[in-house]
């Protein structure tokens, strides 16, 4: 199982609160290089986190993947912290569907993993030779949310609970309404005040 915990939806979607002002915060990263950024600047998702979890089987028998849980490790008010895009304004953004979508809703009283409209939901099998792969958007608008996934399985007489959490810790995700928000403009040299970009 591998987990990323800083995949983008695309290119403009994501956004970070970050402790720190405009002027000691490097330009936006590519999504590649989005984890090595984050940990740099103590980042915490802002008001959506993206994941992307590819689960594969070992060995040829099939597993059965039955769900995933969402556990709480912690809800409290959101960061007051400045809230910083991705992405360059008037730069094209989008990306293509992916076909095992799902959603969570993290200031609800008792997320769960929800299949995005149209989408499959569990269960789907597994074997070395077919992996498959998830992306689960989870949102938070009214609170600072540590929390992290479980993944129940079954093969033959076999079954388990996998932890999917942020290399051992769990995801954290805050809202970021009426935080200062901050862009980089394309060519720029610092970050702005959003929206002020011609």
């Amino acid at each position: 199982m591998d987990t990323e915990p800083h995949a983008w939806e695309d290119p403009c979607s994501q956004r970070y609160l970050i402790d720190l002002p405009p002027g000691r915060v490097g330009p936006p990263p590519p999504e590649q290089d989005a984890p090595g950024w984050v940990a740099a600047t103590g980042a915490v998702p802002s008001g959506e986190q993206f994941l992307k979890l590819t689960v594969q089987g070992k060995g040829e028998e099939t597993v059965v993947l039955k769900g995933l849980t969402v556990r709480m490790a912690g809800k409290r008010a959101p960061l007051a912290w400045n809230d910083y895009a991705m992405g360059y304004p008037g730069v094209g953004c989008g990306g293509g569907v992916p076909t095992r979508f799902f959603t969570v809703a993290l200031d609800a009283a008792r997320p769960g993993v929800v299949p995005e409209a149209g989408h499959a939901d569990f269960p789907f099998k597994v074997s070395e030779s077919d992996p498959e792969v998830y992306y689960i958007r989870a949102d938070a608008s009214a609170y600072d949310v540590r929390w992290y996934l479980e993944l129940r399985w079954s093969s033959g007489d076999r079954s388990g609970t996998l932890t999917v959490d942020d290399h051992g810790r769990p995801f954290r995700t805050s809202g970021n309404n009426g935080r200062p928000a901050y862009e980089f403009p394309l060519g720029g040299e610092k970050w702005v005040e959003e929206g002020t970009t011609e």
